[in-house]
C-alpha cells in the first residue's frame, strides 16, 4: 500500500513539475479596463479607474515623451480629436513628473479636455500589456470591455474605427 501512494505522489510531483505556466497576456486574460493609479500631470491629484466616465469607450495610449512616433501619434491625434468625441484618451507613461509636464504644455494637452495625461510611476500598465515598443495603444468599449491594441504608430482612423 505504501508502494502506492508513494508512486501516486511521485506522479503528482512530477506532473506539477512539468506543467506550463500560463503565460498569456494579462489584457486578454482579464479583457476589462484594470484598476490603477496615475499621477495626473494636470494638477498632481492621483487619477484611478475610478475617474474614468461611464458608458463612455477608453483609449488608453502608453507612451514616452521623448519617442519621436508618439510624438507624431500624439499631433495625429489632436488633428482628428473629433473622431474620439464619444471616448475618452488616458496618455500613461512611466518617465518623470518633469519630462511630462513639458510634453503636456509643449503639446497643449490642457485644450483637450478629452485627453487626460498621467504618470505611471510603477510601470503598471507596460507590465500588464507587456508593452514592447512605444506608443502602444489599447481601445476598450463603453462597458470597459477590451476591443482591440495597437503597437507602435498606427492611423488614428484605425484607432477610431475600433470605437
Amino acid at each position: 500500500m505504501k508502494k502506492y501512494f508513494l508512486l501516486l505522489f511521485i506522479i503528482a510531483c512530477s506532473t506539477i513539475g512539468i506543467a506550463q505556466t500560463d503565460t498569456s497576456l494579462l489584457y486578454l486574460r482579464f479583457p476589462i479596463i484594470p484598476s490603477f493609479k496615475l499621477t495626473n500631470i494636470a494638477d498632481s491629484s492621483y487619477f484611478t479607474k475610478d475617474n474614468l466616465k461611464k458608458k463612455k469607450a477608453t483609449v488608453i495610449m502608453v507612451f514616452s515623451p521623448d519617442c519621436e512616433h508618439c510624438q507624431e501619434e500624439t499631433n495625429e491625434l489632436k488633428a482628428k480629436i473629433k473622431l474620439f468625441k464619444k471616448a475618452q484618451i488616458i496618455m500613461v507613461s512611466p518617465l518623470e513628473y518633469s519630462y511630462m509636464r513639458k510634453f503636456y504644455d509643449e503639446y497643449k494637452i490642457a485644450d483637450y479636455p478629452t485627453i487626460t495625461m498621467g504618470r505611471d510611476p510603477s510601470y503598471f500598465f507596460g507590465t500588464f500589456y507587456k508593452v514592447r515598443s512605444f506608443p502602444s495603444i489599447f481601445v476598450y468599449d463603453k462597458k470597459g470591455n477590451f476591443v482591440k491594441g495597437f503597437t507602435g504608430s498606427t492611423p488614428v482612423e484605425e484607432i477610431a474605427a475600433a470605437l
